[in-house]
């Protein structure tokens, strides 16, 4: 097994940046009026479309980007927005002082110990902060499910046993029971999109720029990579085919978290 990390590739990754957005956007309509934050950490900022986006709305606000990829900060930069983007991974994040808005969108699922990472990250709210978080509830699909089922089929099988992937995240309850020990308004809801995509082998394209990253990484060469990748096509084209217009329907529900802190 190879030690590359399983590198973001920015282009893959916004190959579908209007049905990725779908989900923030519909977490950014959910903050609550009348918010007016000072400092705002977007972590997991990806791109920077969305750190723009908040700074876009809150114009006064400091807006703070954090990502562990350098190529996506470096698309982030060229945005030329008013943010401050920092490599860092979430899990050793300290702010610098109290925050008023901190935003987590398709970042958190990455994560170990929910329980324990959001009671850290409500920590680390001002009086009257807001914690908005989305996670795809990607480990039950059934897209997923044939990634993991492929994987251990064939001659990479060895390779990828034990290669982690996105885990199961908690129950609806579990996630407000622990945001309401914060002692503050908790809004969680779930949504299924279904992703409309376009293009050939639309499902696996997806999936290489994000869930398929660290199997990716993990195979030994090109030959092996792609005959992985065409096993797992296969099998994806089948359970989701492109209808006569083009387009691939593919079921993706979200999980959303909005805490405010007292």
């Amino acid at each position: 097994m190879t030690d590359t990390p399983p590198a973001w590739d920015p282009d893959q990754y916004l190959r579908f940046e209007g049905q990725r957005d779908r989900a923030a956007l519909d977490l950014l309509a959910r903050l609550p009026e009348g918010l007016a934050p000072a400092e705002i950490w977007d972590l997991g900022c990806g791109a920077g479309q969305h750190a723009a986006w908040l700074k876009r709305r809150y114009p006064d606000a400091r807006v703070h980007g954090l990502d562990s990829s350098e190529a996506m900060l470096a698309e982030a930069r060229a945005r030329d927005a008013d943010i401050d983007w920092r490599a860092g991974d979430i899990a050793g994040w300290v702010p610098d002082w109290p925050v008023d808005l901190i935003w987590a969108n398709a970042s958190l699922h990455w994560l170990p110990d929910h329980q324990a990472l959001l009671r850290r990250l409500t920590a680390q709210l001002a009086a009257g902060g807001v914690l908005a978080v989305q996670m795809p509830m990607a480990h039950e699909t059934r897209h997923h499910g044939l990634m993991r089922q492929v994987a251990g089929e064939g001659p990479w099988a060895a390779a990828l046993a034990g290669v982690a992937t996105v885990a199961p995240l908690l129950e609806p309850e579990a996630y407000y029971s622990v945001l309401a020990e914060a002692g503050g308004d908790v809004d969680v809801w779930s949504t299924t999109y279904l992703q409309a995509l376009a293009g050939p082998d639309a499902v696996l394209e997806w999936m290489k720029g994000t869930a398929l990253r660290p199997f990716l990484a993990a195979l030994p060469d090109a030959v092996m990579r792609t005959a992985f990748l065409d096993a797992l096509g296969a099998r994806l084209s089948a359970a989701f085919p492109r209808r006569p217009d083009g387009v691939t329907l593919m079921p993706f529900p979200r999980l959303f978290l909005v805490a405010r802190r007292r």
